[in-house]
């Protein structure tokens, strides 16, 4: 009997006798692969890998070892070498110090790194390797480090083990299974109290949902700062990976000032492969520091204010044109000892040295004072009737404001909410104001003949503030008010509001606050209006720039997430003729991850009844149905877009038949991880 047939004819005495339980136990979704895998295989293997490292020591000598237990997701345990249960699991592990003079680790576990473009050799932070494992009991293995600490290390130091594992269950197509842990001891005994926790993995996952690197092995910050510290550089481009440095330099990307110039971020890791950073965009303002440095709630850090603390690595990163030494951008600066006494963490004014001024941004400045607007009533709503709005405007303080105190108001009316086909804006900055702080608007365009359902009107605004900004100049800020929308029947039936796909507060996880055309339009509600399924850049190209690409609200929020994997350029032109690239935008987690934006399973089939078709000019298919130019958008191939047309007949689509909440196909099971 071969080792599969062994395994699985012990699997099935497993769940047979009951030991395993039910598929329902895992807690499995349907957004992992694992949900779908026969029931047979799934009560046996039990996929997933759990990790803990239960306790360490570095003997008088040097010697160092850490015990760990690896179990499955039900804490059964796991046999390292998959002889007795199913999936091989690797173990690696890293051991590091923080010396009592550094804020950073310090790794015993090191290798030496040539690089064949430079010649220049470096010794990095990395996992043992030849080290020996003694197993203790089911599932529990000590390891003894090939590496040792070196003669006279300190044993009142915080020292910590760092282990990433994984479990291959790729036999029975259930993928590898990762996982990482740490263990932070003092040799000598006693409370650890010096610890590495600037920002928390949680504060990480908002965007990447599971943050890891090198192929998934190395998960959560913890694990990460043991390697990437000032200890390590890449030798084949000089550019250092410690965590500060990379992390800022990353994020930054194409704001980097020596990136502007025409030079570029990169870093050669495993392989030799070049990892060009230069072309990131933070979704969130780059001034947004509390968007990673959390310092409020669970996600804060016991270190979060080290932000507070300012060094020349740190801040040098992003403000990559400054030569602290030389004195260029800066006054020379040869150590971090007086950072401190100019940029202190906050000041009396916005935009002076301290850390919180420094990083104002024009649109957060109390400055402001904010608007808001309260529709009050809406009237002559029958189709071939213009519409009138009574609405009350104020700012944040609570005072009434006179439409003519905006610089901008607009009111757009856009119908039918069942898939929108058009819309009309309208200025009602003139609107007079009536007695008691309320305005109307009277709208010129009547709600068209023969119009059924339900129509949308809704309010955008802002007006011009100027104040002294930065370097003490003159600045002048949009004032914006939140987009604030009505719905109206035009029939006399109920009102039916645009069905809700994704939401505000899963785009702002990554984007803070999400603001597009000058700030002016800011919610959901309001972008779906003009971004309907006929919507084309047409009317801002030349005739030498075109065919048209379709801005449709889903086909364009697709290809901007899936940027660098769409195959084919994606370029928006907007007001003034600009050329909006997203050829290189990428969504900071898995793309299958719909549930990141999408809401109650909303990106599944069956979609809404009588939606449009989609005008996509540049597509393979230039007017897919709904249902296939959602696909289209992120499976760009030539062959989606003939399935596509095969599964499309006079009828309307078929996709359901294959790729519906219970088929084989499933768009849930498509984009299981």
């Amino acid at each position: 009997m071969n080792r599969r047939a062994s395994i699985w004819f012990l699997g099935t005495l497993v769940a047979a006798a009951g030991i395993a339980g039910g598929i329902r136990r895992f807690g499995f979704t349907p957004s992992e692969k694992a949900f779908y895998a026969n029931e047979r295989t799934l009560n046996f293997v039990r996929p997933g890998l759990v990790l803990r490292v239960q306790g360490a020591e570095v003997a008088a000598d040097g010697t160092i070892s850490a015990t760990v237990r690896i179990a499955d997701p039900m804490d059964v345990p796991l046999d390292r070498e998959g002889k007795v249960t199913p999936g091989v699991v690797g173990l690696s592990f890293v051991a590091a110090t923080i010396p009592q003079d550094a804020k950073h680790y310090t790794s015993y576990t090191t290798r030496v790194q040539r690089s064949p473009i430079t010649g220049v050799s470096a010794t990095q932070a990395s996992a043992d390797t030849g080290g020996a494992f003694t197993k203790l009991a089911d599932g529990e293995y000590k390891y003894t480090f090939r590496t040792k600490a070196p003669a006279g290390f300190d044993r009142t130091a915080t020292h910590t083990i760092g282990v990433y594992s994984s479990r291959n269950l790729n036999e029975f197509e259930l993928g590898v299974s990762y996982a990482s842990a740490t263990f932070n001891f003092v040799p000598a005994g006693g409370e650890v109290t010096k610890v590495r926790d600037v920002i928390k993995t949680a504060s990480c996952n908002g965007c990447h949902t599971q943050v890891s690197a090198h192929g998934g092995s190395r998960r959560g910050v913890e694990m990460c700062v043991l390697c990437h510290s000032p200890q390590t550089v890449d030798p084949d481009t000089g550019n250092t990976v410690d965590m500060t440095v990379m992390t800022h330099k990353i994020h930054m990307g194409k704001e980097l000032p020596s990136v502007q110039a025409g030079g570029k971020y990169s870093i050669v890791g495993f392989g030799q492969q070049e990892i060009d950073y230069s072309h990131v965009g933070f979704p969130a303002n780059n001034r947004n520091c509390a968007a990673c440095h959390v310092q409020e709630g669970p996600n804060a850090a016991t270190q979060a204010t080290a932000m507070y603390q300012p060094t020349r690595a740190a801040c040098g990163a992003c403000h990559d044109d400054i030569d602290f030494a030389a004195g260029k951008g800066h006054p020379v600066q040869l150590d971090d000892s007086r950072c401190a006494q100019c940029h202190r963490p906050s000041g009396q004014r916005e935009w002076d040295l301290s850390i919180d001024g420094a990083h104002t941004r024009p649109e957060k400045s109390r400055n402001l004072k904010g608007i808001s607007i309260e529709i009050l009533e809406v009237r002559d709503t029958n189709a071939g009737q213009q519409p009138s709005i009574s609405y009350r405007l104020k700012d944040s303080d609570g005072n009434a404001l006179t439409p003519l105190e905006l610089t901008s108001l607009s009111f757009v009316l856009a119908g039918p909410t069942s898939d929108y086909a058009a819309y009309w804006s309208e200025a009602g900055r003139n609107d007079p104001p009536n007695p008691g702080g309320t305005a109307t608007h009277h709208f010129a365009r009547a709600i068209p003949a023969g119009a059924t359902g339900s129509f949308s009107i809704t309010a955008e605004g802002y007006r011009n503030v100027t104040f002294e900004g930065p370097g003490r100049a003159a600045v002048t800020v949009r004032d914006t008010l939140k987009n604030v929308t009505t719905y109206l029947s035009v029939e006399g039936k109920a009102v039916e509001p645009r069905r809700a796909i994704v939401s505000l507060n899963k785009c702002n996880t990554c984007h803070s606050d999400l603001e597009a055309h000058g700030r002016n339009r800011n919610q959901i509600e309001h972008c779906v209006e003009c971004h309907n399924p006929t919507l084309t850049d047409a009317a801002r190209r030349t005739p030498a720039q075109m065919p048209a690409e379709s801005v449709n609200f889903s086909t364009m929020i697709h290809r901007i997430h899936t940027g660098t994997t769409q195959g084919r350029p994606y370029v928006i032109y907007g007001f003034g003729g600009s050329a909006n690239d997203f050829s290189k935008a990428a969504l900071p987690t898995d793309a299958r991850n719909c549930s990141a934006c999408h809401i109650n399973n909303t990106e599944r089939l069956p979609i809404a009844e009588n939606l449009q078709n989609v005008v996509d000019p540049r597509g393979w298919l230039t007017n897919p149905g709904p249902a296939g130019a959602a696909c289209l958008s992120c499976h760009t191939s030539k062959d989606a877009a003939a399935h596509v047309q095969l599964t499309t007949a006079p009828l309307g689509e078929s996709c359901n038949v294959c790729h519906g909440p219970n088929a084989a196909f499933s768009v849930a099971k498509a984009h299981a991880q």
